[in-house]
């Protein structure tokens, strides 16, 4: 068949089954964002969770299932990884930029309707209004066909469309018809392009996270070595392992290695830094944000640049009328009434085919005339300008006149003399959309669709998009936090640096995103000197976060369009409206379901509160791991018993460490964030971590050489790290007011408990001390507390120095 053949009747029914069976359909099923199994793989087949799960398995092949409770905190972690990855899944397979149910194609000389799916290459589509294009196409044959693309291009205004032209899978008819060859389909098209590279799956940035994993890590590459080394050496503490095989010692070792390795992992911090994160998400989603990933309510906290799209962000993407300013006589009277322009003002308000701008008029001017005009010619986004005209003698209700031939249209197309150049570009400088109505007392030629001569300018009307009221109180807010703005946008640059300044920012000047260079380091530094950019293309958008992440910002962006979603998959933190597309809305991190900005700070807020507390809850935990790991090494080396059971170690860590520092993380804290997070909980954990690990050993062996029974050394050690550790928890605590007293009074209340009730006492194998065990202890606790203090106001001092001398970075 002709290409002649293909555009009168399209394709035939046998040329589509020979595309369908290429290949050459619309079809198109994209893979999963990440498979169930590689979710259920990272999350419970990790290292940690072997060693967590080898130590478990031997202690309930040992017949001690006493000691292995530390697997409870196992399960938890392995839980909240992966529900909190099923989330990010479920909501990147949602993912889907063409809605349309079916699509309407010319087969065989009819027209019919088919599955988008069905669409096959060189289908010929048509086109109406309403229509979502399911395929890329070149358009064959046009009746004032216009396309909205905003979603995928960002620019606001409708795009006409002629023979030839291309238009986008995704973009939908909103005016006149149409009929398109199908150039590319299923994976190749735009859409399904954009939706592919959106779908790919990342986990936020997150500094809490990678800091956690940096410590795993370490501890990962040194508790092998270590394990062999406790084992060895409590294989000889029972006589050597000749010896401690044949007298079945042995399993007594195994059980001194694992406390010793168990207290190594800082398995409590994993878990809490989760729950913190779910905590901050829930409290976030009875204000209307949802968070879509947890690390995100962290994320916005550290961002120090945001980007923002300006249409459903700055403006909720609507047009409003802003006011009439009439032109000298011809405004004061025309044909004998100074009202008649109004009226046709009204009429081209309450036109039923009047775009988004003429509809704004409805309101302003609704005494329209009783009569129907004699000529029209719509808008066009190519001449931008629309045409009616009514008959002479024709009369509205109250009898003015409004005959001749009226346009409305953009003062540069409607009088290209530029006579009204001076008054249009001082309302247009202000980021307000300016047309102007003319009239004209010769006849209209529909046909020609030409301007009438003989036009005179009757009034200027100005529109603005209507900006959201809590916009300006958010960038207010974010210049106070020391966060930068930059303004993306599709539409004009001039139009897009006025509503900025609306908005209370410094924007002279829009920069045309057509003169922006490709090079990384060069798009950087035009970034840093401009804060508006308009033209810019969802490529362009991506290329623009990428260029400040390398740059060396947080960065986080907001939008609306699909043309918006490329770059809030790219951005650190990725934000979207609620009344955005599908596709923003399921790449983003956050999203503001009742689509307000004033709910930014809250996050911030929410972000910091979670920082701020982790890393003084972490100076916990890693303290633990740092003398957890001193120890094995001090006992490993000098062949001592190690004085711990892992019961002893679990009930002990819960009651300094675990359960206060899960309501420790939980309370209001507005510290703002400084990056430094590892360094700063390591520069404590190091130096009291050490002085806990020596405290330990010089009692433990101390005490054997005093001869002091097992049972009663291991009551002695515990009893030792439980002061050491209740201090570490007030040190950390300070200031000790409100519920902190409550919470470390309860501590100190149930480790009584637990040295004093005889359940407890036979459950953890603990024993009255003796006089020698008790100065012991009391001794070595007090000369401990005292390093403790010294090694915190040293820390404190190291923060404020490091933080530029701010108190209220100090953790």
């Amino acid at each position: 068949m002709s290409a002649t053949d293909v555009e009168t009747v399209g394709l035939t029914n046998a040329e589509v089954a020979e595309r369908v069976a290429d290949g050459r359909s619309n079809a198109f099923s994209q893979q999963s964002s990440r498979s169930v199994s590689s979710i259920i793989r990272a999350n419970v087949l990790t290292l940690f969770n072997g060693i967590i799960a080898t130590c478990f398995l031997v202690l309930l092949l040992l017949g001690r299932w006493q000691d292995a409770l530390f697997g409870i905190s196992a399960i938890a972690n392995t839980v909240i990884g992966s529900v909190q990855e099923f989330r990010a899944k479920a909501a990147l397979d949602k993912l889907a930029l063409l809605h349309a149910p079916h699509a309407r194609v010319r087969r065989d000389g009819a027209v019919t309707e088919v599955a988008v799916g069905d669409v096959v290459l060189d289908d010929r589509l048509v086109l109406r209004a309403g229509d979502q294009v399911p395929a890329d196409a070149r358009v064959a044959a046009s009746a004032r066909l216009q396309l909205d693309e905003s979603m995928l291009t960002g620019e606001s205004d409708a795009v006409d469309k002629a023979p030839g032209d291309d238009v986008l899978s995704g973009s939908v008819v909103i005016a006149g018809e149409g009929e398109a060859i199908v150039v590319r389909a299923g994976a190749d098209s735009f859409a399904n392009k954009l939706a592919s590279e959106a779908k790919k799956f990342s986990l936020v940035s997150s500094e809490l996270r990678s800091s956690i994993d940096k410590v795993l890590r370490v501890v990962a590459w040194i508790v092998g070595p270590i394990a062999l080394l406790v084992f060895n050496a409590q294989m000889y503490v029972f006589g050597g392992w000749e010896q401690a095989i044949e007298s079945g010692d042995w399993r007594q070792a195994a059980v001194n290695t694992i406390a010793a390795i168990v207290a190594m992992i800082p398995l409590g911090l994993v878990l809490m830094t989760s729950i913190t994160f779910a905590v901050g998400a829930v409290k976030l989603a009875r204000q209307q944000v949802l968070v879509q990933e947890l690390a995100a309510v962290e994320g916005l906290a550290r961002v120090d640049l945001i980007c923002l799209d300006k249409t459903g962000t700055l403006t909720e993407g609507s047009i409003v009328f802003d006011a009439e300013h009439p032109l000298g006589t011809a405004a004061d009277d025309v044909a004998g009434d100074p009202a008649g322009w109004r009226r046709v003002l009204a009429w081209y308000g309450g036109e039923p085919d009047a775009n988004a701008t003429a509809r704004c008029l409805a309101e302003p001017y609704d005494d329209v005339p009783a009569v129907a005009p004699v000529a029209r010619i719509p808008f066009s986004s190519a001449r931008k300008w629309s045409a009616v005209a009514f008959a002479p003698g024709a009369a509205g209700a109250a009898g003015t006149d409004v005959a001749g031939s009226w346009v409305l249209g953009g003062p540069e197309m409607v009088f290209p003399d530029n006579r009204l150049a001076g008054e249009s570009r001082e309302l247009a400088s202000s980021g307000l959309r300016t047309l102007v109505l003319a009239r004209s007392a010769e006849p209209l030629d529909e046909s020609a669709e030409s301007l009438p001569a003989g036009l005179e300018p009757v009034a200027l009307l100005t529109f603005r998009e209507r900006i959201r009221p809590d916009a300006a109180e958010t960038l207010a807010y974010f210049a106070e936090q020391g966060v930068d703005v930059r303004i993306i946008s599709g539409d004009n640059p001039a139009t897009v640096a006025a509503i900025a300044r609306s908005v209370g920012l410094d924007a002279e000047g829009g920069f045309d995103a057509r003169q922006l260079p490709e090079d990384p380091a060069e798009l950087a530094a035009v970034l840093a000197q401009h804060l508006v950019f308009g033209r810019v293309t969802p490529d362009q958008k991506k290329a623009i976060v990428i260029a400040l992440k390398q740059a060396g910002h947080t960065v986080a962006m907001t939008g609306d369009g699909v043309n918006d979603a490329l770059a809030i998959k790219e951005a650190d933190i990725g934000i979207a409206m609620e009344s955005g597309s599908a596709a923003t809305k399921a790449v983003a991190r956050i999203v503001l379901l009742d689509g307000r900005f004033s709910h930014l700070p809250r996050v911030v807020a929410e972000g910091r509160q979670v920082i701020a507390n982790i890393e003084r809850v972490s100076m916990l935990f890693l303290t633990k791991t740092v003398w957890a790991t001193g120890l094995a090494l001090l006992f490993g080396v000098f062949v001592l018993a190690f004085p711990f059971l892992p019961r002893q170690l679990s009930v002990v860590d819960g009651l300094t460490i675990g359960i206060p520092a899960f309501f420790l993380a939980l309370m209001p804290n507005a510290r703002r964030y400084v990056p430094g997070f590892l360094r700063r909980s390591l520069s404590f954990a190091i130096p009291a971590g050490i002085v806990v690990a020596l405290a330990v050993f010089f009692y433990s062996w101390a005490a054997t050489q005093a001869g002091i029974g097992e049972d009663e050394l291991r009551t002695g050690s515990t009893l030792l790290l439980t002061i050491i550790g209740l201090w570490v928890l007030i040190v950390l605590s300070r200031p000790i007011d409100g519920w902190k007293i409550l919470i470390i009074g309860s501590m100190m209340v149930g480790l009584i408990l637990v040295y004093s009730v005889p359940l407890a006492t036979e459950f953890l194998v603990f024993v009255d001390p003796s006089l020698v065990t008790a100065t012991l202890v009391l001794l070595v606790s007090a000369v401990s507390i005292g390093a403790i203090e010294v090694i915190r106001f040293v820390h404190r001092r190291y923060v404020r120095r490091t933080a530029q001398f701010d108190p209220s970075t100090t953790p």
